[in-house]
C-alpha cells in the first residue's frame, strides 16, 4: 500500500531525468527520501536518449537502496511498473535490468516463494513480448528456484524442454548452465548414470567456448561430488581442490564448501592425519569458522576410532554435518563402518556377553547397540543370535567347511557335462 500511496503522489510530480536529480537522490539524509526521489526521476515523460540513460541510472540506483531495505515486495512491483519502460530501450539493456532486479530480490532472506513467482509472472511477459533470449535466461533461473525447493518434478519438465530449445539455437553458455542444473536435479533425485551424462554434456559444451572461472568451478565440484558418490574419492578429492582454487580466487562463498568437501575426502580415505596440515595452511586459514572447525573435529574422532567423539562431533555441528546432504550421506557410511569394525573388535573374545557391557565398552546407549548387532548379524558380519530375553548376545563359531563338499559338487557338476555331451553325439546319431 505504501508504494501505491507513493506512486500515485509521484505521477503528478514527477522530477526530471537528469544527473542533478540522482545527485539529489544521493544526498537525501534517508533510504526512504532517496526512493521517493528515484520514483519520481522514473514517471518522468521524456524519452530521449539522456533521459532513457538517466534512468537506467536510477534503476539501478533505486534496485541497491531497495535491497538494502530488504523491500522485496516493492523490487517485483518495480519490474510490473517498468514494462512500458522496457519498450524503449535495446532488448540486452531490459535483459541485463530484469537479471539485476531478481537478482536483488535473491539478496533478501526468505524470498524464495515470492523469487519462483517472479521468475514465472517474467516467464509469461517475455513470452507475450516474443523475448526468447531472456525467456530462457529467466526460465533457467526458475528451474534453479524450484530446485533449490525441491520441487523436482515441475523443475525436470521445465529443463527438458529448456534444453531442447537452447541446443537447436545453439547457445553454448546457457547451455552449460542447463546441462549443469540437469545433472544437480537428477543427482537430487538419485539417478547418478543421468547426473553424470548431463555433466558431460556441460563439460562437452564448455570446451567449444570461454567459461568464466565461476562456472568452471561449479563443474568441478559438480565432478567432485559425483565421485565420491561412487566412492572415488582420490578423483573427487582433486576435482574439489580446482573448484576451491576457482572460488577462493574470485572470493566466492561456495570455497568454504569445496574446501569442506576435500576434507571429507582426506578422511574417507583414511588419511584423517591430513586435515590439520591442509586446515593451517595459507589458503585454508581464509576460511577457519564453523565447517571447518566441524570436519577437525570428526577428523580427530576418526583418528582415535572413538565413536563418543564421532558422535559429540555431529551433536555439536549438527548444521555444518547433518544438514549438509552430501557431508551427512558419506559420514553416514564412516558412521557405519567405524561402528561395526569397533564391535567386532569388543565381542571377538567372547562366546556369550551381555549386550549392557558392550554397550559400556563403547560408550553407546543399549537399544543402538542392539540395533546394530541385529543388523549385523543379519548382514552375516558375524554368526550369532540376540537372547533378548537375557540381554545377551550368543556368537557361534564359524563352521568349518569340509574339503569334500566342493569337491564333490565339482565331481557332479562335471559328470552332468559329459552326459549333456554323449545325449548331443547320441541325438546325431539316430538323426
Amino acid at each position: 500500500m505504501a508504494a501505491l500511496v507513493i506512486m500515485s503522489s509521484m505521477e503528478s510530480s514527477y522530477l526530471p531525468a537528469t544527473t542533478e536529480s540522482i545527485a539529489k537522490a544521493q544526498e537525501a539524509k534517508d533510504a526512504s527520501e532517496s526512493i521517493s526521489i528515484l520514483y519520481r526521476v522514473l514517471q518522468d515523460p521524456s524519452s530521449s536518449a539522456e533521459a532513457l540513460r538517466t534512468k537506467e541510472l536510477a534503476i539501478t540506483n533505486l534496485t541497491n537502496y531497495l535491497t538494502k531495505e530488504n523491500r522485496a515486495k516493492e523490487l517485483r512491483n518495480l519490474l510490473t511498473q517498468l514494462r512500458p519502460f522496457f519498450s524503449l530501450i535495446p532488448k540486452a539493456k531490459t535483459a541485463k535490468i530484469v537479471r539485476g532486479i531478481i537478482d536483488a530480490v535473491a539478496k533478501i532472506p526468505g524470498t524464495s516463494d515470492l523469487q519462483i513467482s517472479l521468475c514465472k509472472e517474467m516467464v509469461e511477459w517475455t513470452r507475450a513480448e516474443k523475448r526468447t533470449f531472456l525467456r530462457q535466461r529467466v526460465e533457467a533461473r526458475l528451474a534453479a528456484l524450484l530446485l533449490e525447493n525441491q520441487e523436482y518434478t515441475e523443475a525436470l519438465t521445465l529443463l527438458t524442454g529448456l534444453i531442447k530449445e537452447v541446443r537447436r539455437l545453439d547457445d553454448k553458455l546457457l547451455l552449460v548452465d542447463i546441462d549443469l542444473l540437469e545433472s544437480k536435479l537428477h543427482f537430487s533425485l538419485r539417478n547418478l548414470p543421468k547426473a553424470k551424462a548431463s555433466l558431460t554434456a556441460a563439460r562437452t559444451a564448455a570446451n567449444a567456448i570461454y567459461v568464466p572461472p565461476a562456472q568452471q568451478g561449479t563443474i568441478d565440484l559438480q565432478s567432485g561430488i559425483l565421485h565420491a558418490e561412487e566412492k572415488d574419492y582420490k578423483t573427487a578429492y582433486s576435482y574439489f581442490f580446482e573448484a576451491f582454487e576457482a572460488f577462493s580466487a574470485l572470493e566466492d562463498p561456495k570455497a568454504i564448501f569445496s574446501l569442506k568437501y576435500m576434507l571429507l575426502c582426506k578422511i574417507m580415505v583414511n588419511q584423517a592425519d591430513d586435515v590439520a596440515g591442509i586446515i593451517s595452511s595459507k589458503a585454508g586459514l581464509k576460511y577457519l569458522g564453523p565447517d571447518v572447525d566441524a570436519m577437525k573435529a570428526v577428523a580427530d574422532a576418526y583418528s582415535k576410532r572413538s565413536l563418543k567423539y564421532f558422535e559429540t562431533a555431529l551433536r555439536d555441528y549438527k548444521s555444518q554435518l547433518e544438514e549438509d546432504p552430501i557431508v551427512h550421506r558419506h559420514l553416514s557410511s564412516l558412521y557405519d563402518t567405524l561402528l561395526e569394525q569397533n564391535l567386532c573388535r569388543l565381542i571377538e573374545p567372547y562366546s556369550r556377553v551381555e549386550i549392557a557391557h558392550i554397550a559400556e565398552m563403547i560408550e553407546l546407549p543399549v537399544d543402538h547397540v542392539e540395533k546394530k548387532l541385529s543388523q549385523m548379524i543379519l548382514d552375516k558380519k558375524f554368526a550369532g543370535t540376540l537372547d533378548q530375553g537375557a540381554g545377551c548376545l550368543i556368537i557361534f563359531e564359524d563352521p568349518k567347511t569340509e574339503a569334500i563338499f566342493p569337491a564333490t559338487l565339482e565331481t557332479i557338476s562335471n559328470v552332468g557335462k559329459v552326459v549333456d555331451s554323449l545325449y548331443m553325439r547320441s541325438a546325431k546319431i539316430m538323426a
